[in-house]
């Protein structure tokens, strides 16, 4: 006898990678008893249809939260704050609301105000993601040994927080809690500030007037094509991103300036790259399969865990005004190239 499903109903508000690879993972384990999704885009609702990959597809975000044990919100950062405003007097008493973007402090300020009691809020982000994106690119095993962080705002109902764990659990991630606020310094480091260089080096290869677009192609090495694959990603949901957590990039961008004007001195008086301290950094982030696990797996019945955020610098935000033409520049760029986009 199969064991009842963890949700009765859930609702994908948002149909592309993540919002695909959430169906077809919650499908494929039997976590929901109906899947209902609905997207902004008549398109994309033709498309999900065809796909056969949901129970129903229905045409509004008020209509698709009716009656949902789960509601998760598959779309950019910038958006979910209407988004809650529009479901909030559809939603289910007891529900669980989430969402799956790459900032966190701004979702809780956007969604929060507008969600009612006996909602239970538990925002999330899977990290995990490709370079495609739409209803055709998502798959079952996106999360698998992937990290899935959990941030829920004071006073969540633990029940919900180990409810919605389990449920990651279930699709094959590892659940880690913290703060919206450490969140969003982590992901700065480890994925934002990342994007933001890729973006520029292969913005800085295209303007390169004595190098071709195809000896680039033809002699980089897997360094520049990783930067290529990550430059490919969604423009829209990565200029949200930047924006939404500006703080944490900035400063994050003012440490890696300071550390590429530290290198450009040390070049320019000839003492080359000072390798063995950045052999001692690498070596911490990278540890022999001996070392002793530095990540805590969620465990069921453990509350939520209690980490202090950290302060975040604020300077001058100088990426408003030249980050969307970045983004699309080199958007732009990988397609015009014609390099074969492969999922890794």
């Amino acid at each position: 006898m199969n064991a009842a499903p963890l949700f009765s109903r859930i609702a994908l508000i948002g149909f592309g990678l993540i919002g695909g690879s959430i169906a077809r993972g919650a499908r494929a384990q039997g976590l929901a008893g109906e899947i209902v999704a609905t997207a902004r885009s008549a398109a994309t609702r033709a498309r999900v249809r065809e796909l056969g990959i949901v129970d129903r597809v229905v045409d509004t975000n008020a209509e698709a939260v009716k009656d949902a044990d789960l509601v998760i919100l598959c779309i950019p950062v910038g958006a979910c704050g209407p988004a809650a405003q529009e479901i909030a007097p559809h939603l289910k008493p007891g529900a669980i609301v989430s969402d799956v973007g790459s900032v966190k402090s701004a979702v809780v300020r956007d969604m929060a105000p507008y969600l009612p009691a006996g909602v239970h809020f538990v925002p999330a982000h899977p990290v995990a993601g490709t370079e495609n994106s739409g209803p055709d690119s998502g798959f079952a095993e996106l999360f698998t040994n992937r990290w899935c962080i959990l941030t829920p705002p004071a006073g969540a109902d633990a029940a919900a927080v180990e409810r919605l764990a389990e449920f990651w659990g279930a699709l094959g991630a590892n659940v880690e809690i913290m703060t919206p606020e450490h969140h969003d310094l982590v992901l700065a480091v480890t994925s934002h500030l990342p994007h933001l260089i890729a973006y520029t080096i292969v913005s800085t290869a295209d303007e390169l007037e004595d190098v071709t677009r195809s000896e680039v192609l033809k002699f980089s090495a897997g360094g520049f094509r990783d930067f290529t694959r990550i430059a490919a990603s969604d423009p829209t949901m990565w200029r949200d991103v930047f924006l939404n957590n500006k703080d944490a990039v900035l400063e994050m961008l003012g440490e890696f300036q300071e550390d590429l004007s530290k290198l450009t001195r040390a070049i320019r008086r000839g003492d080359g790259y000072p390798g063995r301290q950045r052999r001692a950094a690498v070596r911490s982030l990278h540890p022999h399969p001996g070392d002793p696990p530095r990540h805590r797996r969620y465990r069921a019945g453990r509350s939520p865990g209690r980490l202090r955020p950290q302060p975040c610098r604020v300077e001058e935000d100088a990426i408003e005004l030249s980050l969307p033409d970045l983004i699309r520049q080199s958007i732009q760029w990988m397609r015009g190239s014609g390099r074969r986009m492969t999922r890794p």
